[in-house]
C-alpha cells in the first residue's frame, strides 16, 4: 500500500501523542475554575474552626442558614460550607431544584440572611 503507514507504526504514534498530552498538562498544572485572587480572599473553615464560631455566635446554626436558603430557593441542599471571606462569614449552599439547574446560595453566617443567588 503506497502512502500508508505500516501497521505497527500506528499504536506507537498514538501513544507518543497520548505522551505529549500527558505532559503538556503536567508542565502547565491543574487548571483551575476558581481565579486565584477569588481563592486568597475566602478561605473555609475546618470543623474545629467551624464550632468555634459557632460557640463564640459569629455564626448562626447551619439549620438557620439552610431554612433561609430554601426560603429562596426551594431544593436538595447538596453541600453546605462555612467559610471566611475578608470582611464576614459565610454558608456556601449548593442547592438543587426542581428545575436541575444548581444554584449557590450565599448566606451571612451572623444574621443568617441571603446574600446572593448564582
Amino acid at each position: 500500500m503506497i502512502g500508508s503507514a505500516p501497521r505497527a507504526t500506528i499504536p506507537a504514534m498514538v501513544v507518543l501523542r497520548l505522551a505529549l498530552v500527558g505532559l503538556a498538562l503536567t508542565v502547565t498544572g491543574p487548571l483551575s475554575v476558581v481565579p486565584a485572587e477569588a481563592e486568597s480572599r475566602m478561605r473555609c473553615l475546618t470543623r474545629d474552626q467551624q464550632r468555634t464560631a459557632l460557640s463564640e455566635r459569629r455564626a448562626v446554626p447551619l439549620a438557620a442558614a439552610q431554612k433561609a436558603a430554601r426560603a429562596r430557593v426551594p431544593g436538595e441542599i447538596v453541600r453546605a460550607r462555612l467559610c471566611q471571606e475578608p470582611e464576614r462569614l459565610i454558608y456556601q449552599l449548593t442547592v438543587l431544584p426542581r428545575d436541575g439547574k444548581v444554584r449557590l446560595v450565599i448566606v451571612d453566617a451572623k444574621s443568617g440572611n441571603v446574600v446572593n443567588v448564582r
